[in-house]
């Protein structure tokens, strides 16, 4: 099994609802940080990836047809020349509605996650996680809005001129169905969009607060 979709976008933006959309289109099992933190054996291949060693991709993503969110949407060039005949999606979500939510969760727990009573596996991956999300991604600035906001704006802009216009789409999840089944030919399914992981639902699985 190849990987048939890749999800570019960070997360905040709309991934877990967008995982259980495309497992509910037909391209699942998705790959996604729930994923990682679910299979403890996921854990040695975000390691070496922060860490800058090689990995095989097809180790990595056995047994998925699809990926969306971190850990893997930081290697979404690395997998569009993997998988070649992949469709590529950019999550979006308005900057402020995205700020609001990943400074809330994301940037939160990546700041407190050694204080946070978490599993092995699970504090093993928040460091890669602090590695490749706060490091590599935001410059180590996870705190100020305009930098990570730009780094945000940069990935947009980065994806949309590596990936052929056809193979790509930038997609909001309040656009419902219509737009992601159109770009994937199948049809729209009688059943609502799913809307899952409020920043509240967010938190929880980590032992963590909202504030």
């Amino acid at each position: 099994m190849s990987l048939e979709i890749i999800g570019s976008g960070f997360g905040r933006t709309g991934t877990a609802s967008l995982k259980l959309a495309l497992e509910q289109l037909g391209f699942g099992p998705c790959h996604h940080m729930e994923e990682v933190l679910a299979h403890p054996e996921q854990v040695p291949h975000w390691q070496a990836v922060a860490a800058g060693a090689p990995v095989n991709w097809e180790d990595v993503f056995a047994g998925y047809r699809a990926q969306v969110d971190w850990p893997g949407a930081h290697v979404w060039r690395e997998l569009s020349l993997a998988y070649p005949a992949a469709k590529v999606i950019h999550t979006m979500r308005p900057e402020d509605a995205w700020w609001k939510s990943f400074s809330a969760t994301i940037a939160g727990v990546l700041a407190t996650y050694k204080e946070l009573p978490l599993p092995p596996h699970a504090a093993a991956m928040m460091a890669a996680a602090d590695r490749l999300i706060a490091q590599q991604t935001f410059g180590g600035v996870l705190s100020d809005p305009a930098t990570v906001l730009a780094a945000y704006r940069r990935r947009a802009a980065q994806v949309r001129a590596a990936i052929a216009p056809e193979r790509l789409l930038i997609f909001d999840v309040a656009e419902g169905w219509a737009p992601l089944c159109r770009f994937l030919g199948v049809p729209i399914p009688a059943t609502p969009f799913p809307r899952v992981n409020s920043t509240a639902e967010w938190l929880e699985q980590f032992g963590a607060r909202q504030h």
